[in-house]
């Protein structure tokens, strides 16, 4: 089976280049299910329902999310209806919306997501740990899932590295977003599980992770908050994950994507 994951889309430079790119990503590596993180689509703060129907209409197939979640307030409303947006799992239990579910591909694979948020420099949410394990538990890979995607949103390296760890052998792939800058550790684990601790942004990268320069550089300069952080408008680098699975629903094969824009493109051939 192939996956494609893509990172943080940050605001409309995001959501164009991914609509620009998307038809020649799909052309190139036959994706059977697509999952985009779209916590900052929003004007780089969060999700709206017109936006989540953007990316369904590109063919996008799940919708990951983390601590920009709820920003717009309007998705607390329909999360509940809408089961192809994720939330971190491991928000206190009677939080709208759901943190996995499990996915259909057109030739009837199934493909459980898994959304969890990480705690260190982050808001104290459950163990995210034993949030992942009891899902992994629930919907064992090879049997009840014929893949297992887990993204990762957390601050550190060592907290996605160590989750990474935590799945091996349980997950198809386990990728890390929030950090917004693509990482060169694509690899996969003694058990046979795809790790990268960030995927990267779809985002204009002349900027502060996505957001216009400016206001960022001051805030370092000067220590004191100015305007609200806004997206860069320049060309957007669509960035993420390829992985492709075997039988068993462990991965063959782990290549980190880029399209567009200002970084050095890489697109897997296969």
């Amino acid at each position: 089976m192939n996956i494609l994951f893509l990172g943080d889309v940050i605001g409309k430079p995001g959501r164009d280049a991914v609509a620009r790119e998307l038809p020649r990503l799909k052309d190139a590596l036959r994706p059977d299910l697509i999952i985009a993180n779209g916590e900052n689509a929003a004007g780089g703060f969060g999700l709206t329902r017109a936006i989540a129907e953007e990316y369904f209409g590109m063919g996008i197939d799940v919708i990951s999310t983390g601590n920009h979640w709820a920003d717009q307030k309007e998705i607390l409303t329909h999360i509940d209806n809408e089961d192809r947006i994720l939330r971190p799992v491991n928000y206190p239990k009677g939080t709208p919306g759901r943190g996995s579910n499990l996915y259909k591909t057109p030739d009837g694979k199934s493909v459980l997501v898994i959304n969890v948020m990480g705690r260190v420099f982050m808001d104290a949410l459950d163990d995210p740990f034993r949030a992942v394990d009891a899902e992994l538990e629930a919907c064992p890979l090879g049997e009840a899932a014929d893949a297992i995607i887990v993204d990762i949103h957390a601050e550190t390296t060592s907290e996605k590295m160590a989750m990474g760890h935590f799945c091996d052998g349980r997950a198809s792939l386990v990728v890390g977003t929030h950090t917004h800058v693509p990482t060169a550790d694509a690899q996969i684990f003694p058990g046979g599980t795809a790790f990268q601790s960030d995927a990267g942004a779809c985002a204009d990268y002349d900027s502060v992770i996505g957001m216009d320069k400016a206001e960022p550089v001051q805030r370092f300069l000067r220590k004191l908050s100015g305007p609200r952080f806004t997206p860069a408008t320049g060309p957007a680098t669509v960035c993420g994950v390829f992985v492709q699975t075997g039988p068993s629903g462990l991965a063959l094969r782990v290549d980190p994507v880029r399209a567009g824009g200002r970084l050095t493109p890489a697109l897997p051939l296969l």
